[in-house]
């Protein structure tokens, strides 16, 4: 006898509800399938995305020992704010020894200027009365000897004939002698007051470059205390951003050298998200597209713009990037990165830290 189970009413309407179930769902799943596809045929995503952001390091800029920080790791700050004190008794000592060159150097400038003055005064004497009373004396002279030279040429033929004693033609021709003599005096004096004339000019300009010498001093002295001023202001090191404070490396009582790190100061408001998109998909993305980014940390979606494509993959840019000159190569899809810029305000609803997790979703139209 057959053991067959009787046939019930829930076992013969089993197909009709699978099929029933086929002929709803089919269309249903086709129509999501659809409307992901048309929801996502312009957008391109990629969770290969973090916030980047500056990195300023603060570090000294003269030599000394740390007298006082006031800056701990995760402290907010803001620009001009004092972050490391340096002891300024040694520059200070140098701004002091500074001041007293500059007085030193001004000391010298008036004394240059005095002789300067003196100086131009002797020249003018030299070159004043003197050498003009020198001049008529020597064309007075001339005179002089022309008018003996010419009365001993008229009383020559007296003399010949001995109308005239020799004694007195001997008068003339010593007159002629006197008079010469007095003219070459004359002469010597005058080249005498000339040549001093010019040495009172050598003076004169010798004088002028002492001056522009101890000028030049003055100068080098300013600079050089300008210099020591800087250098005494940069015993107080403040923050040249706003920022958060990390990765702290000073205490007091250190001793530090120019150039050495202290710490590093993060600007939150200026971060902007790296996206790493394959290269595939970037054929439709240009700069100034829109995106959305997700932020892991909460969830919450900000608004932003693509800024710029890097000019070479991220493996092209490694430490060691990869050689494909070889026997086993292995294509493999690069990424590129992609700058994104957060458009202004969005950062309100989150604070972001560069080296966060986002996805970034840029709107291709």
């Amino acid at each position: 006898m057959s053991q067959d189970a009787p046939v019930t009413a829930e076992t013969s309407a089993a197909p009709g509800r699978g099929f029933l179930a086929l002929k709803i769902g089919g269309p249903l799943a086709l129509l999501l399938i659809g409307g992901f596809w048309f929801y996502s045929r312009n957008r391109v995503s990629t969770d290969d995305a973090q916030v980047d952001g500056q990195l300023v390091p603060v570090s000294s800029r003269v030599y000394g020992t740390v007298e006082k920080v006031t800056a701990t790791d995760n402290l907010a700050v803001k620009t001009g704010d004092l972050l490391v004190s340096i002891d300024p008794r040694d520059i200070q000592a140098k701004v002091d020894q500074g001041v007293a060159a500059r007085s030193q150097a001004v000391a010298l400038v008036l004394a240059a200027q005095a002789e300067l003055e003196r100086s131009r005064v002797a020249h003018q004497q030299a070159q004043g009365a003197d050498l003009e009373m020198a001049r008529a004396n020597l064309d007075a002279k001339r005179a002089s000897i022309d008018k003996a030279r010419a009365d001993l040429q008229r009383m020559r033929p007296l003399a010949e004939r001995e109308e005239i004693s020799a004694l007195h033609y001997d008068g003339f021709r010593t007159q002629v002698e006197v008079a010469d003599g007095e003219w070459r005096a004359a002469q010597q004096r005058l080249g005498s007051l000339q040549r001093e004339a010019e040495i009172r000019q050598v003076a004169v300009a010798a004088a002028g470059a002492r001056l522009a010498s101890a000028q030049a001093q003055v100068e080098q002295a300013k600079a050089g205390l300008d210099a020591l001023g800087l250098q005494l202001g940069y015993t107080r090191i403040k923050a040249p951003v706003d920022g958060v404070v990390t990765r702290k490396f000073v205490e007091p009582g250190q001793t530090i050298q120019p150039g050495q790190g202290l710490l590093t100061l993060i600007p939150l408001h200026q971060t902007w998200v790296t996206a790493n998109f394959k290269e595939t998909q970037l054929a439709r993305v240009q700069p100034g597209m829109a995106v959305e980014i997700k932020v892991d940390m909460n969830g919450a979606v900000l608004r932003g713009r693509v800024d710029s494509i890097a000019g070479s993959t991220g493996s092209r840019m490694s430490l060691l990037p990869p050689e494909n000159a070889v026997g086993n190569f292995v294509k493999v899809v690069q990424r590129i990165p992609v700058k994104i810029r957060i458009d202004a305000g969005q950062t309100d609803q989150v604070v972001l830290r560069p080296g966060m997790n986002v996805e970034a979703t840029v709107l291709v139209h």
